[in-house]
Parts: C-alpha cells; sequence; structure tokens
C-alpha cells in the first residue's frame, strides 16, 4: 500500500483544489484503488464511494447498467471499463469516475486475456481508456501495478482537464 500513497496523495490534492470528487467500480484490483485514496487524511472532501466490481451479479446489482447498454461489450476492455467509470460516476453523481477491469492472475480469465491484463478507464472532465499488459502471473504485484496505474492515468486526466 505504501508504494500507491505518493500517487494516491497527489490525486486527492488535484480533486481538493478543484473542488471536485470521484467514485470508484473497480474489479481485479480489489479495492485497492478505494484504499489508496482513502488512506490520505480528508478523504471525505473528494471520495464519495466505490465497490468491487468482481462478477457478472456485483455489475447488475452494484452498477445496475441495463442489458443494453452491454450490447457488444465484453469485460476486461477499454468501452467495458469506459462505461464502468462513466456509469458509477453517474449512480455516485461525482465529476470523476475511475474504473478498472481485468485479470490478475495467476491465470487468465474466461475472456482469453492472459494474468496481467488490465483495462482503465477515467471518466469526468476529460475521459481516457487504457489497456495494461504486464506479462506477469503474479496476482498480488499485478493487483498494485493496476492500482498504480489507474492512479497515476487519474493525475493524468486531472491534470489535462479544464477546471469546471
Amino acid at each position: 500500500m505504501e508504494r500507491l500513497l505518493p500517487l494516491a496523495r497527489a490525486a486527492a490534492d488535484l480533486l481538493r483544489t478543484r473542488r471536485e470528487t470521484i467514485a470508484v467500480a473497480e474489479s481485479s484490483t480489489a479495492g485497492l484503488i478505494s484504499a489508496a485514496l482513502v488512506a490520505i487524511p480528508g478523504a471525505s472532501a473528494y471520495y464519495v464511494g466505490g465497490g468491487v466490481i468482481y462478477t457478472a451479479a456485483a455489475q447488475r446489482g452494484l452498477l445496475a447498467i441495463p442489458r443494453e447498454a452491454l450490447a457488444g461489450i465484453r469485460a476486461s476492455t477499454e468501452p467495458y471499463s469506459r462505461l464502468g467509470a462513466r456509469t458509477i460516476r453517474e449512480r455516485l453523481s461525482t465529476a470523476w469516475g475511475i474504473a478498472e477491469t481485468g485479470a490478475s492472475g495467476p491465470t487468465g480469465n474466461p475472456y482469453g486475456d492472459a494474468a496481467g491484463h488490465s483495462c482503465i478507464a477515467v471518466a469526468g472532465p476529460r475521459e481516457r481508456a487504457i489497456t495494461l499488459e504486464t506479462r506477469q502471473s503474479d496476482r498480488v504485484a499485478n493487483m498494485y501495478a493496476f492500482s498504480e496505474r489507474a492512479l497515476r492515468l487519474l493525475i493524468e486526466c486531472l491534470e489535462a482537464a479544464p477546471k469546471a
């Protein structure tokens, strides 16, 4: 967790300066993104909430994405992570949403993605989605790598976005 804290602090400082909030929908990071953001004192000023969307049941129950919105989109893709980021942002009425979906390992996921595959999206005044391939099977190392990249992507988007 210690290696995530400097990134979380940078994101927190940007969110506080901008007076904006964030919500998180994460899967294979299993709450590390949220934990890092909430570990910064004063998190209630910018962190609204989030969820670990680990299964289809969680996706239906927590994000309530309509079936038609999922047409042609599968999990562990940039379009799916973008949909998750937009949805969590809308559901929790925040300025920003971030979503992560992937395969932490030690094996791949049911969709054919290898361990170390993650798609991360940020939605807000600036939107961006990326794919990360660590090519590693170490589950915990991948969870941290995915979380670190997600926080970096959030910082990049916050720095590039026009102030509301």
